[in-house]
């Protein structure tokens, strides 16, 4: 009998590819296997729901929206090159983050964990407390732990929800300093003037600055758009992913 077969109510793999699909679509974030896995009378393994979700992944594939897998776990969002269209219907656009406020963020993202003396030692001056603190409400960045010197400051690191809102898993899938930049991190750490951090803003974080920007709509609502006609309607979903 396949894991399937033993879920009350649910006669074959497409029933609970679409318990999943609505309960992502229903959904105001991202959810984990754990969480997906409530959503059943019986427990299912970490594998056999992981393989439901890329089965529903590529029936998705070609449309609007796509399931995608993020740091925080998995939801439904709107293609890149759907959000030209989105804009038009909403043209408000989120605010823009001071260059400041950026350099800090590709220093920790790219040298974590960090404390706030080492970011003052590579940028050249003094870390305002409001760029910390915008970082932090962002949900971006946090403290994980203190640095053993004296006056045991905070070290800060980036959070799940930081890679979830560039469409990431992983540390791993950022995109990689320039060569340039990297350079100026290896010989003198602690030492890299303007110019440098003027190259890893730029350059570095160009990609990451357009999508973090951007708001990316999760699409969860109607079941039109489901390639099933027996998805089952989702209840007051957030339109969109900021």
């Amino acid at each position: 009998m396949s894991e399937e077969d033993a879920i009350p109510g649910l006669n074959s793999l497409d029933d609970i590819k679409r318990v999943l699909e609505a309960v992502l679509l229903s959904s105001a974030g991202p959810l984990t296997l754990a969480e997906l896995k409530k959503a059943f009378a019986v427990e299912l393994t970490n594998d056999f729901v992981r393989r439901a979700l890329e089965s529903l992944q590529a029936d998705w594939q070609g449309r609007g929206v796509e399931l995608v897998s993020v740091a925080e776990g998995w939801r439904f969002q709107t293609r890149t090159e759907m959000q030209e269209h989105l804009d038009r219907l909403n043209p408000e656009k989120p605010p823009k983050y001071s260059r400041a406020v950026l350099e800090t963020l590709a220093i920790i993202v790219y040298r974590q964990p960090v404390t706030r003396g080492d970011i003052e030692e590579i940028r050249g001056v003094a870390v305002n407390s409001q760029i910390i603190k915008t970082l932090e409400e962002r949900g971006w960045i946090e403290s994980v732990g203190h640095k053993d010197v004296p006056g045991r400051p905070a070290l800060y690191a980036t959070t799940k929800r930081f890679l979830s809102d560039l469409g990431l898993r992983s540390l791993a899938e950022l995109p990689p300093l320039p060569e340039v930049a990297r350079d100026l991190f290896e010989d003198a750490p602690l030492e890299i003037e303007e110019a440098g951090v003027d190259v890893l803003a730029e350059a570095a974080m160009t990609e990451a600055e357009e999508q973090m920007t951007a708001e990316t709509p999760v699409v969860a609502d109607t079941e039109a758009m489901s390639p099933s006609p027996e998805t089952p309607e989702p209840s007051q979903p957030d339109a969109q992913h900021v």
